[in-house]
């Protein structure tokens, strides 16, 4: 599929990024920052004693002593003064925008990803626990501008979803899905079709959802169209809202090449201004953009939006409710650079809020984290093989870069099981008890 020309609007680069020099030799006078450098090279190489990752110095040697080890994977530190400055700014940030800027890599022969699963499958552990309590004197908390109001969660969308649709096009399969296939569990998993994956997911989310003749669908989130053209394929009308122009504008362009513009409305619109009744509410990873402020609104919209005996599926990105809870007020790289106004929730914040605020109640729960590993790995070994049509859109090298380590951090937290993903079913109370 060929996507509609656009332009280009590449985010804008931290001026941290693009600093001649390290501020600790521009401005001498920054003592304290000088001396939080010093402590964060001493805690990351107290890190490096716990993970199984060579940290190899620009002479050669390795962070905290010792020897270099066969098949452990490497990182490569380039510039070590600039890493532990940016570190000892803000350690959640610092680290993904050291990467950025070339401060860091991975040694020859180690693949990002797998550099990247030790410190994933140690995330609780990596930092010795006297350093972690110092947690709250670095820690930041999420901006208010990145807050989900109707205003705000448009803005948080554009500033992703509107970079390109040309941009996307490069390394999604041809149905164009930006969430985790569902990989056929009995066959090779090198060798199955990704296009074929990613309408497994679709259909599974449908057929969770009950979606048949004649039924009539809300999708919270209308990516660039694909589930609603499957829903209609079965007879479905569906009414598909959306923040994103971009998405709306080939979504319809799409629906309307299949020849589905009497039964498929792709409406740029606010989930929470939408009215009317639906037989079935389906929403694939839009969640994660809603924010924890706006979960018992979400719910409850859908709960108001069903008719009796309605069902709605929402496929979700989870961590576990412990991390949640530590983490929920903290501002982190991925919020920063990527998806502004985004939290992951968990199953049990979602069923805590549904119980609380509707009448709905969790039925069932299909998870597959580890197929979203496999999904984005292979959305980055296509980026990557493809840069060059991206770079000719007008995206730079530092925008390369900080989507290689966006796309590897979230495979690597897919495939050590520090997030998961699921479908997950929401029925009314007496439904529920019924099904099961």
């Amino acid at each position: 599929m060929t996507a509609q020309s656009t332009q280009p609007v590449p985010s804008p680069v931290s001026p941290t990024l693009s600093m001649a020099q390290p501020i600790c030799l521009r401005r001498p006078s920054l003592r304290v920052l000088c001396v939080r450098a010093r402590l964060a090279r001493t805690i990351l190489a107290q890190v490096a004693k716990r993970v199984p990752v060579d940290v190899v110095m620009p002479d050669g040697s390795l962070l905290g002593g010792g020897m270099r080890q066969a098949g452990r994977p490497g990182l490569q530190i380039v510039r070590p003064t600039a890493l532990f400055e940016r570190l000892a700014h803000h350690p959640k940030i610092g680290i993904g925008e050291a990467y950025m800027a070339g401060d860091w890599k991975a040694a020859e022969g180690t693949d990002l990803a797998e550099l990247l699963m030790p410190f994933a499958e140690r995330m609780t552990t990596a930092v010795p626990a006297g350093w972690l309590r110092l947690r709250g004197f670095v820690d930041r908390r999420i901006p208010t501008i990145q807050n989900n109001s109707l205003l705000g969660s448009r803005r948080n969308i554009e500033a992703h979803y509107d970079l390109s649709n040309d941009l996307f096009a490069t390394f999604l399969d041809e149905t164009m899905s930006y969430s985790s296939a569902i990989f056929d569990e009995d066959q090779p998993l090198r060798t199955q079709s990704f296009e074929e994956a990613q309408l497994r997911k679709v259909h599974a989310i449908l057929d969770m959802a009950k979606v048949g003749q004649d039924s009539r669908v809300l999708e919270i989130g209308t990516g660039w169209g694909t589930l609603a053209l499957e829903a209609a394929r079965r007879g479905a009308t569906v009414t598909s809202v959306t923040l994103s122009k971009e998405q709306a504008a080939l979504a319809r362009q799409r629906v309307a090449d299949a020849g589905f513009t009497d039964t498929v409305d792709i409406r740029i619109q606010d989930y929470r201004e939408v009215e009317g009744v639906y037989d079935a509410v389906v929403s694939v990873e839009m969640i994660e953009a809603v924010g924890e402020e706006y979960w018992e609104t979400y719910f409850r919209t859908i709960d108001e939006r069903l008719a009796p005996g309605g069902i709605a599926a929402i496929q979700a990105i989870l961590m576990s409710h412990e991390r949640l809870m530590a983490t929920k007020h903290s501002y982190g790289w991925i919020q920063k650079h990527i998806f502004p106004g985004g939290l992951i929730p968990s199953l049990q914040a979602m069923s805590e809020t549904t119980d609380a605020a509707t009448t709905l109640r969790m039925s069932a729960v299909e998870a597959f984290g580890t197929d979203y590993a496999e999904t984005l790995r292979r959305w980055r070994e296509t980026f990557l093989a493809r840069w060059p049509e991206v770079n000719a859109l007008g995206f730079d090298e530092t925008f390369r870069r900080k989507w290689e380590f966006y796309l590897a951090y979230c495979e690597a937290g897919f495939a050590t099981g520090y997030l998961d993903v699921a479908q997950v079913r929401f029925e009314r109370e007496g439904a529920a008890v019924a099904a099961s």
